[in-house]
């Protein structure tokens, strides 16, 4: 009883947070706003952005998880696993150690101007897509890896023996994988950029770079125009569930049967089959871990002259994140049920910045929204948080229920016995893999602090962009690296607590 009293509390708190916010939103698009050419050039930035950046990353992702798939090398499942580094990082780091290799004073344009060519420029469309590439390739790598390896091993040997050409062998069995895979892959890649926020704000370069979350976030900190806000927040808002809609209406499954769930093992491929393989995955490597090293060499040594106010918002950024850990995993633990899943999917039906205009809006008659800032920035990244949570979670906590449930009762274990006994055992190290994530994302986020912070409440991605922006970039490798330590070593800090020592 007890137990759905907390379901019914957590569900109705996550449900409001959402919903009362976007009431606000809608209700100030009521009053009299016009769009300009700013806005729809905005609109079609966005769209014209989000749907290269998922195609690029798509068409670029097919070559790396093949060439993963198709090879077994000392390091593999290292490497596969080092792919989603770019998803915990810091979003301004990886963006900085982009500017140390592909800006104005990076190592390719200088390069390319002692060889005697033009440099080449980092900002605008070209600068925003290089960004989304680095960050959402490992995204596409692993999805698309994932169905490459379901692939029937028996499929494979079955080409084998017929002797089928490797075009006829991606006609027959890969491209029907393929086609199921691909469009689910870009329609997630495409909904995660619409959203685009730091990477828009540091590598547009201009107004016509400017992302519908960038102008939403230029409306209310220098226009002061909530209404116009506010229609874009709803215009961003169609765009993300229409864009979700259509996710499901995308999902399709493979038609190639099932197998007996052996490994696949291609060792029938030709030399030049073998080289391209290893120049592909050598490339997608030095492309997603060269920058972040770059920025880790030269911002080590920076960090012991780090202004202090720089320390200062790195503690403020340590207590928001383990405050917003701390706040997610108590909601997710009464929603971690199928309807709960779906209420904490909430979260991310909105963006950050849409539901910081919410807010603003709802605190704005009241009192100074900028006076809380860090606990309006703890309850969004938790509810931004709850939803990577729960998928976490929720299957594993429904198979201990599936498995122990009725013998704890025969046993007369009553629901705090369960708890301690059987749940939370068992749970340990996905309730700590899960604590890390959360963690991790919300050290790094550059959101709704954007909208409020100051220089009494700056978190560390705050100051380092404001670092970046005064082009203090000794400071900033130094911050950048800075972040980097502490959101890795937050994910590495709760893992190495939900480890099984007696294992």
């Amino acid at each position: 009883m007890a137990y759905r009293a907390l379901q019914i509390i957590a569900s109705v708190a996550v449900i409001l947070f959402v919903s009362v916010p976007l009431i606000a939103v809608w209700g100030k698009a009521e009053s009299t706003t016009h769009w300009g050419p700013a806005e729809w050039q905005a609109l079609r930035f966005t769209l014209i952005q989000a749907s290269l950046s998922a195609l690029l990353s798509v068409m670029l992702a097919i070559p790396v998880a093949r060439a993963l798939a198709r090879s077994q090398f000392w390091g593999r499942q290292w490497l596969i696993l080092m792919l989603g580094a770019p998803f915990i990082l810091p979003t301004l780091v990886a963006i900085l150690g982009l500017i140390a290799v592909f800006g104005q004073r990076g190592l390719l344009n200088g390069a390319l101007t002692s060889l005697g060519f033009e440099s080449i420029s980092i900002y605008g469309l070209q600068g925003v897509l290089l960004a989304h590439v680095f960050f959402n390739l490992p995204l596409a790598t692993r999805m698309i890896l994932l169905g490459w390896v379901s692939l029937p091993a028996e499929r494979i040997r079955l080409a084998q023996s017929l002797n089928l050409t490797p075009w006829q062998r991606f006609c027959v069995i890969e491209w029907p994988m393929l086609r199921a895979v691909l469009p689910s892959t870009a329609a997630v890649i495409f909904i995660i950029c619409l959203s685009s926020f730091a990477v828009a704000l540091t590598l547009g370069g201009g107004p016509k770079s400017t992302t519908i979350e960038l102008a939403i976030y230029q409306a209310i900190r220098f226009e002061f125009d909530f209404a116009l806000a506010a229609s874009l927040g709803l215009v961003q808002l169609l765009l993300s569930g229409g864009a979700a809609y259509a996710l499901l209406l995308l999902g399709r499954q493979s038609d190639l049967g099932g197998g007996l769930d052996r490994s696949i093992v291609d060792n029938f491929r030709s030399f030049r089959e073998r080289g391209l393989d290893s120049v592909v995955i050598v490339l997608a490597s030095a492309f997603l871990l060269f920058p972040l090293a770059l920025i880790a060499w030269k911002g080590i040594a920076g960090i012991n002259s780090l202004p202090y106010f720089v320390w200062e918002a790195a503690g403020r950024s340590l207590v928001i994140a383990l405050s917003a850990t701390l706040l997610c995993l108590l909601l997710a633990a009464p929603l971690c049920t199928r309807g709960g899943e779906m209420i904490g999917t909430l979260g991310i039906a909105i963006s950050p910045l849409v539901l910081g205009t919410g807010l603003f809006l709802i605190l704005r008659p009241y009192i100074n929204p900028f006076d809380v800032a860090l606990l309006v920035t703890i309850f969004v990244n938790a509810v931004m948080s709850l939803p990577f949570v729960l998928r976490i979670l929720r299957p594993q906590v429904e198979t201990i229920h599936a498995d122990y449930k009725r013998l704890s009762s025969s046993l007369g274990f009553t629901s705090i016995d369960f708890l301690r006994w059987v749940l939370l055992p068992r749970l340990k190290r996905s309730l700590a893999f899960a604590a890390g994530l959360s963690a991790a994302l919300s050290m790094g986020d550059l959101g709704v602090i954007a909208l409020f912070g100051d220089a009494e409440n700056a978190t560390l991605p705050l100051k380092l962009y404001q670092l970046m922006g005064s082009y203090r970039m000794e400071h900033a490798s130094a911050a950048a690296v800075l972040l980097l330590l502490l959101s890795l070593g937050l994910f590495a800090m709760f893992n190495l607590l939900g480890r099984d020592h007696n294992a």
